[in-house]
């Protein structure tokens, strides 16, 4: 260990790069995670690791410093663009109706996912709703708490050191930028079924760290909301606030129309919303702010322009008439559906089959210029893997609030791999010659 921290380059993201290929000495904590999942909600750990066996990873992931600042910087940049007049009508043109009712909050937990490549970090999309946030901050105090001589001796640090706290102020602003100085009283989150969602435990960890709070919390499915007129109401009571884990992006669906009522009504504040979605999730985006021309015609200074057009692999609309030049080009491009999510209907170029190809074409798909996701070697069993990464930013208002990692072996990101799932990031930072 010593020599390989002793011949570490000093640039920091090429020292993770090798950390994350060399390094087999840092595992995931188990015993920790167990702990903390227990003293802080009563989970039963050994359970959850019978029916989530992939849900955290067993490693952690290294990234330099200056990768995370790249990120940082690049989310950033996004939300100048996205602020732009010309960038709204742009989006809102082909997005839902609903999606031009503003509620006056920027909606909460976006998911920035990067890929690294040589040349740094690469945005492959933009979520909202991103899952796992309060999962992972377990994951990464967990980490802290056993890996604290290792780390200090290799000069690690965790990128950000209290994302719960800041998780719960996120929500408050939510409710202030809405409401003013009303009382937050109770906080419904809601999904469809939610009791057999993956994520489930993670919903009821947010019940509890809502209650904790002094809010009363519930988890719900939509059909247990009702619309009076004046107010949502679940069997609780009236819902002040709906944490949104909802896919049904624009509210269409018939069993969504009591929320969508009080939603529109400005009865309950719904979080993430409509209007988020459309502003930043839709793959559609990705055209424009990988499109030179429009990013000069909408007055995008010329760094900002730069910074997008060096970070975010350039994006296509998928159209028949280009049907021709995609198929031939195939194996450069990943294909998504525009309003996709959790790499559902995601297809590599190179694995696709005639059949698949004539489907996009009638779909509404983008192409995404391919950028390989990096790596992280670990032990699983006897043998030793490469599992693919990638790191997901949970961001509010343009700020980073936690940096995880997703490992996972496949086409796209997945939670059926041997020693993937969630892992925790580790900063190495710049400026390692004067450490050693």
């Amino acid at each position: 260990m010593h020599e390989l921290i002793a011949s570490l380059p000093d640039d920091s993201c090429a020292a993770a790069t090798r950390l994350n290929r060399e390094c087999l000495c840092l595992a995931t904590d188990h015993a920790a995670l167990e702990r903390a999942l227990k003293t802080c909600a009563g989970l039963d750990y050994p359970a959850l690791r019978q029916s989530h066996p992939h849900l955290f990873s067993d490693t952690v992931v290294f990234v330099g410093e200056a990768c995370l600042r790249r990120m940082a910087d690049l989310i950033a940049a996004i939300e100048t663009v996205v602020a732009l007049p010309a960038y709204q009508a742009a989006v809102l043109a082909w997005a839902p109706p609903i999606a031009r009712f503003d509620p006056g909050h920027p909606g909460v937990f976006l998911g920035y996912d990067f890929h690294l490549d040589p040349d740094g970090p690469r945005l492959i999309e933009i979520n909202t709703n991103a899952g796992g946030g309060l999962l992972n901050a377990h994951l990464a105090r967990a980490q802290q708490e056993c890996c604290g001589p290792l780390t200090a001796l290799l000069g690690l640090r965790p990128p950000h050191p209290d994302p719960e706290e800041a998780f719960i102020a996120m929500f408050r602003e939510e409710w202030r930028r809405a409401k003013g100085s009303q009382p937050l009283e109770r906080i419904a989150i809601v999904d469809t079924d939610p009791a057999q969602q993956y994520l489930a435990p993670e919903f009821e960890l947010f019940r509890q760290r809502f209650v904790a709070a002094g809010i009363d919390a519930c988890i719900a499915d939509p059909a247990e909301l009702s619309w009076d007129g004046r107010r949502l109401i679940h069997a609780r009571g009236p819902v002040d606030l709906v944490y949104n884990r909802l896919t049904d992006f624009a509210l269409e669906a018939a069993t969504h129309a009591q929320l969508k009522a009080a939603y529109l009504a400005g009865a309950v504040l719904l979080t993430p919303h409509p209007r988020a979605h459309a502003l930043y999730a839709d793959k559609r985006n990705l055209v424009l702010l990988t499109d030179p021309d429009w990013l000069a015609a909408a007055g995008v200074a010329p760094s900002t322009q730069a910074q997008l057009l060096a970070a975010i692999p350039r994006t296509l609309a998928v159209t028949a008439e280009a049907a021709e030049r995609f198929w031939q080009s195939r194996r450069q491009w990943f294909f998504k559906p525009a309003a996709g999510f959790g790499s559902r209907a995601a297809y590599r170029g190179d694995k696709l089959t005639k059949r698949v190809f004539e489907a996009i074409l009638a779909g509404n798909y983008v192409a995404q210029a391919l950028v390989p996701p990096s790596e992280r070697r670990l032990q699983v069993g006897e043998e030793f893997a490469d599992l693919k990464l990638d790191l997901r930013n949970y961001v509010y208002q343009g700020r980073v609030q936690l940096v995880a990692a997703r490992l996972y072996q496949g086409q796209t990101t997945n939670f059926r791999t041997p020693g993937g799932g969630f892992a925790a990031v580790l900063e190495v930072p710049e400026g390692r010659a004067e450490s050693r």
